[in-house]
């Protein structure tokens, strides 16, 4: 589930330019990231990203994690997010060619492994987008 919101992440920045999700829950079953956008998306927006997800997804991408130190990172990445156990050293965790960013978190070893992605709801308020999504495993 978390490699899929890495690549979901990437797909609404590369679509929107809304940049990373502002907020998510990830759990098991299902997720959700809110993304800071100026109007809802339309359903012909939702069934792009849920293509372009599984697109993804079906490239059996390699997922590499590489440990850089925090002076390196700044500037480059936004480490607003980093709990202050993630340390001097951060993780960055690449999927293929497609995403790469700082996460704590646990990832599969391939793209190939996270099943079919499908978004079940999104909401509009106070220029926030709400996906919210769930995985089925093929």
């Amino acid at each position: 589930m978390h490699s899929a919101e890495h690549i979901l992440n990437q797909t609404m920045d590369r679509m929107f330019g809304c940049g990373r999700c502002v907020a998510a829950h990830i759990e098991k079953k299902k997720s959700k990231c809110d993304y800071r956008l100026e109007k809802p998306l339309s359903e012909e927006d939702t069934r792009s990203i849920e293509a372009l997800v599984n697109e993804i997804i079906l490239k059996d991408l390699e997922v590499r994690e590489r440990f850089l130190n925090r002076e390196d990172c700044e500037g480059v990445f936004d480490l607003g997010k980093l709990p202050p156990e993630a340390g001097g050293e951060i993780r960055i965790v690449e999927i293929g060619d497609y995403d790469t960013c700082p996460c704590i978190g646990p990832h599969v070893r391939s793209t190939g492994e996270i099943g079919l992605f499908r978004i079940t709801s999104c909401d509009f308020l106070d220029n926030t987008v709400r996906i919210r999504f769930k995985l089925k495993k093929g």
